[in-house]
């Protein structure tokens, strides 16, 4: 699929999130990188193959509440 030299990393690499934009849609919340993968703005990812990605963006700033 991708056509950039070098090449941009495949879906199946650990550092897939750093291929090439093709297409950015943040209104609707997503983007699909040069190797396949859609990148959606929760860190979630759906591979090429169908696989699902967890969202995986840093709790950094985030206060848990607890009830006392």
């Amino acid at each position: 699929m991708c056509q950039h030299q070098p090449p941009c990393p495949t879906a199946e690499s650990a550092d897939r999130e750093s291929a090439r934009l093709m297409a950015h849609h943040p209104e609707q919340g997503w983007s699909l990188l040069c190797n396949g993968v859609l990148l959606f703005e929760d860190t979630g990812e759906l591979l090429p193959d169908g696989r699902v990605i967890a969202p995986h963006r840093p709790l950094g700033g985030v206060q848990v509440m607890t009830a006392a």
